[in-house]
């Protein structure tokens, strides 16, 4: 039985959805880097403290990585447009909160409203990416579509973080969401099926909303918090024992429930679960090399932050094109051949860039290693949380993207924490030509570390199930007009 009781709606235009989907995901992206290049004029605008900025960063992070799940399962439970909507509409006020905010604790707050919106947003999105395509080369191509937004998206936001700081201050790299996230909200009414209403027999598994909640953000707490403050800070030891503590009861309440917020049969399926591994640790080495990538133009070369931004126009064209190329490669050789393709691509990619980081190198001689690296990136971007959920029924895609989406936040928690305490075990007490020496030989150390951890992404994916491909151009009249047929959405 579904959660949601209702007949099959018919997508009427199939190609505005998917723009309203991909739009959605590049206002996540965009949100994600946007602010990085505004942190300095926050601080000193607003009187943040050189311990407490971070907390600019780490509240969306946290809040974002905590209410994953909860997100994913009111998808289910309450229908993807619904979810869809509120998590828009949350972005929308708490920009506009961040953009007003006149101390530091009202712009963390809005941080952190963010957050949550970002958690009920992301599963909803990819939810009706998964159940408005039909399985195979339409579903690819929304995923390349889909991946191509959220891949650049993260990118454009560092160039658009630098343009608006810039422009007109710290405050518009807020604003500029409201706009956005109101126009992808009103057009979800036309434009997505509406769901129906909830079967009144499901129950919302409060005490499992409550202990996994909780428990997974003082997770991302316990992680993002302690390279700051060390790990045997009070607030960190604290933070990590009860975060586990609610974990370890979330799983019981699972267990037991009618109605549990994470139904345990699914960790069950082969590729959920390599998903889950698999979306931690591309976070965990891909996700992280944007931030080294950022210190090396700003630090070691002294780029401004528009200059920084437009240093990262190659990698995102170059991620942009690995998405479209990525939902081909799945079309034409299935996920599991493509997947561990993009990785190996990508792998190879963060070798060049590490061969090619020196305090004197030209940009130029970074482009080649950019170019590869991003397509790797691009591809597996679109290709991992099709793969994770292929096998998951609709009225449990919320919920399975919840969970690859959580762990995809944690392992770029942990990914960053790893490879920033490599990269900085030499700098202390440097400065000047010495320190940018060191930052250099530090950056190259994290960035074939995390290509090894690259390659131990590939071997995990062997675990997602071999799907075969077909070709790219059918010539067989039925199966031709397939790719025509009207997609529908089960809700």
């Amino acid at each position: 039985m579904t959660d949601i009781q209702a007949e099959p709606a018919r997508l009427r235009r199939p190609g505005a959805v998917l723009a309203l989907l991909a739009f959605a995901q590049l206002i996540i992206s965009i949100d994600y880097n946007i602010v990085y290049v505004a942190l300095p004029e926050i601080g000193r605008e607003l009187g943040f403290s050189g311990h407490t900025l971070q907390w600019v960063i780490s509240a969306y992070a946290v809040a974002f990585g905590g209410f994953l799940l909860l997100g994913g399962r009111a998808c289910d439970l309450y229908g993807p447009r619904r979810v869809f909507v509120i998590g828009l509409t949350l972005y929308a006020v708490s920009s506009l909160a961040g953009g007003l905010a006149e101390s530091p604790a009202l712009l963390v707050a809005a941080r952190a409203a963010q957050g949550v919106g970002g958690a009920l947003l992301f599963p909803a999105t990819l939810t009706l990416v998964g159940v408005s395509f039909a399985a195979g080369r339409q579903r690819n191509r929304a995923f390349a579509v889909w991946g191509t937004a959220g891949g650049s998206g993260m990118i454009l936001g560092s160039l658009l973080g630098g343009v608006l700081t810039e422009a007109f201050g710290w405050s518009s790299v807020f604003y500029v969401n409201v706009p956005l996230a109101t126009v992808a909200a009103l057009s979800a009414f036309p434009l997505l099926p509406r769901d129906a209403t909830r079967n009144s027999a499901r129950r919302f598994d409060l005490a499992g909303a409550v202990t996994g909640t909780a428990g997974t953000t003082l997770v991302v707490f316990t992680i993002v918090q302690g390279p700051e403050s060390g790990w045997t800070a009070p607030a960190v030891i604290a933070g990590a024992i009860a975060g586990i503590a609610l974990l370890a009861a979330f799983l019981v309440v699972q267990r037991r429930s009618r109605d549990p917020l994470l139904p345990l049969h699914l960790l069950g399926d082969r590729d959920l679960r390599t998903g889950v591994i698999v979306t931690f640790l591309y976070m965990a080495t891909f996700g992280s090399l944007l931030y080294f990538l950022t210190v090396y133009f700003q630090y070691v070369h002294g780029y401004s932050a528009m200059r920084t931004g437009l240093a990262f126009l190659v990698p995102m064209i170059a991620i942009a094109a690995g998405a479209q190329i990525g939902g081909r490669l799945a079309t034409v050789h299935g996920n599991r051949t493509s997947m561990i393709t993009s990785l190996i691509v990508g792998g190879v990619g963060a070798v060049v860039v590490a061969l090619t980081l020196d305090t004197d190198a030209s940009y130029l001689v970074l482009v080649p290693g950019l170019v590869v690296l991003g397509l790797g990136q691009g591809a597996g971007y679109t290709l991992m949380f099709g793969a994770a959920s292929a096998n998951i029924p609709a009225h449990e895609q919320g919920i399975a993207s919840g969970t690859a989406s959580t762990t995809q936040q944690i392992g770029g928690a942990v990914g960053l924490a790893v490879l920033v305490a490599l990269a900085n075990a030499g700098t202390d007490g440097l400065g000047g030509a010495a320190l940018r020496g060191a930052t250099t030989a530090g950056l190259r150390a994290a960035f074939l570390v995390a290509a090894a951890g690259i390659a131990v992404t590939a071997v995990t994916a062997l675990g997602f199930t071999r799907t075969p491909g077909r070709p790219p151009a059918p010539t067989d009249p039925t199966s031709a007009k397939t790719d025509h047929t009207p997609v529908t959405i089960h809700s």
